[in-house]
């Protein structure tokens, strides 16, 4: 449980040299459940993209032993196109990737795999349903499915429980648990500090730095929060070129 599976060392992510994330070291421990909280805009979904390797540091650097197949990351809603035309079990079926290779047959096993995880997720019988005619909370729940059929050693979860209904956010939330519960390394994105707080044993609080790092209880603190509220609002005002260390 204390090995460490990822290490930040001054990471630093820039747009057009003005900082997203600046200077933020510290480690992700094999087997943890890890909330990342803060104010809109604090680098929290840029941070998983460093992570997953989408984006390169402009400083620093994020190292860990995984294999690209190792990482299971669910991006925000938002950033997913459910107009293309795929039904439901292909979509979880993309989990099955790195068995059955980019152009590989699916094998029969790996149809049962997915099917197994759409009742897991409370979808049986969905399998040929067009992505596009689901509610928000039963693609959430597609998603969980794929990234149950992945079998990653790092789940990383961007806003996973944003605009999905209380049912369906502890049903997502149970299968967390199950993944840490199994020893997988889990770190997601959460807006909703009462599910950080009762749910995640570790937090790292980001505004655009880490403002404390560790045990949830302690970084959860009154005066974190109103730590990362300040510079939030002093963003506008202060955020300038990043420039490299010296």
């Amino acid at each position: 449980m204390n090995d460490t599976l990822v290490r930040l060392s001054n990471l630093t992510v820039s747009y057009e040299r003005h900082p997203a994330i600046h200077h933020v070291s510290g480690t992700i421990a094999s087997g943890s459940l890890t909330a990342i909280a803060g104010p809109n805009g604090a680098g929290k979904s840029t941070l998983l993209k460093a992570i997953m390797g989408q984006i390169r540091p402009s400083e620093g650097s994020v190292t860990h032993q995984l294999r690209r197949t190792d990482l299971g990351y669910l991006p925000q809603a938002a950033d997913i196109n459910r107009s293309f035309p795929i039904s439901v079990l292909d979509t979880v079926l993309l989990g099955s990737w790195r068995q059955a290779g980019a152009f590989g047959r699916i094998a029969r096993s790996e149809k049962e795999s997915a099917n197994r995880a759409l009742s897991t997720v409370g979808l049986e019988g969905f399998d040929e349903r067009h992505i596009g005619t689901l509610s928000a909370g039963q693609f959430q729940r597609v998603l969980f499915a794929r990234l149950l059929v992945q079998d990653a050693k790092l789940i990383l979860l961007d806003e996973p429980f944003t605009a999905i209904d209380a049912r369906t956010t502890r049903d997502l939330l149970d299968i967390v648990n199950r993944w840490h519960g199994e020893g997988r390394t889990v770190v997601a994105v959460l807006h909703d500090f009462e599910q950080v707080r009762a749910h995640f044993p570790e937090t790292l609080l980001l505004a655009r730095e880490a403002i404390d790092w560790g045990a949830t209880a302690a970084v959860m603190s009154a005066r974190n929060l109103l730590k990362a509220r300040a510079m939030a609002e002093r963003w506008d005002n202060d955020a300038g070129v990043c420039e490299p260390a010296a």
